[in-house]
């Protein structure tokens, strides 16, 4: 390739947003994310949609291995490397579309000098505007709770939380998913009760906080109001890269 088609930051014109994305946590989500950002852009043509940068890397050590077997390498490192590699390639900020990943947001934050999005706060800034003071029904890896990663913002926000019982049930949906196997019958089975054991528990509104369950999202049918973290990303980036 000549030196004069190289990609460069300076290459892209800077009167456009660049949104780089950690992803590979895991890929389907990531796709998921991306589609989902293409379906929320009022676009009429290629050049209307949002410019992403997505390191989609599914070699980020396993954030269930490290964080409940506790038996996993440390996944830090390697989204900080990844957050490093897009903020040179010339993105704006950063959004990391996998809710335990959130776990290592600093380790990511403190590599760059950008904005990284932290999909908790904004999840639960779009409930507290919704429903204040709601009882939030989390479905989400069992990660989420051991290392209380919703607690103190939904505290800060007025909002109280309520896990299923059976939280490894969850876990096994989110590994079908993984698998490739959401869409199997047991498996959104599993996902339906868990969802109705939270309305039993007088959940206001469930939230969809691991984006592998917003890939089968689609398929939860409940009265209650969902929340998917997944939307909600997307659909702030959409607003960020349509107002500079």
């Amino acid at each position: 390739m000549s030196k004069k088609n190289e990609y460069s930051p300076s290459s892209v014109t800077s009167t456009h947003v660049m949104v780089g994305v950690l992803g590979g946590m895991g890929p389907d989500a990531t796709v998921a994310f991306m589609q989902r950002v293409i379906d929320a852009t009022p676009a009429q043509d290629d050049i209307d949609h949002v410019h992403m940068l997505v390191d989609n890397n599914p070699k980020v050590p396993s954030r269930i291995k490290a964080l409940i077997d506790g038996d996993g390498d440390n996944p830090g490192p390697v989204i900080a490397e990844m957050a490093r590699r897009l903020e040179q390639a010339g993105a704006n900020f950063l959004v990391m579309p996998c809710n335990t990943a959130h776990y290592y947001w600093k380790d990511a934050q403190d590599a760059v000098s950008i904005p990284v999005w932290h999909i908790v706060e904004r999840t639960l800034d779009a409930i507290a505007h919704r429903l204040p003071g709601a009882r939030v029904g989390m479905l989400c890896s069992p990660a989420l709770r051991k290392i209380g990663l919703y607690e103190g913002f939904s505290r800060e926000r007025g909002l109280s939380l309520v896990y299923p019982s059976d939280e490894e049930a969850v876990l096994g949906v989110i590994r079908a998913v993984k698998r490739g196997q959401g869409r199997a019958p047991e498996t959104l089975a599993a996902f339906a009760g868990a969802a109705a054991e939270l309305a039993t528990l007088q959940a206001d509104v469930l939230v969809l906080a691991c984006t592998e369950l917003s890939v089968i999202g689609d398929g939860l049918k409940v009265s209650l109001p969902v929340v998917d973290t997944l939307q909600v990303l997307a659909d702030d980036v959409v607003k960020a890269a349509n107002t500079g």
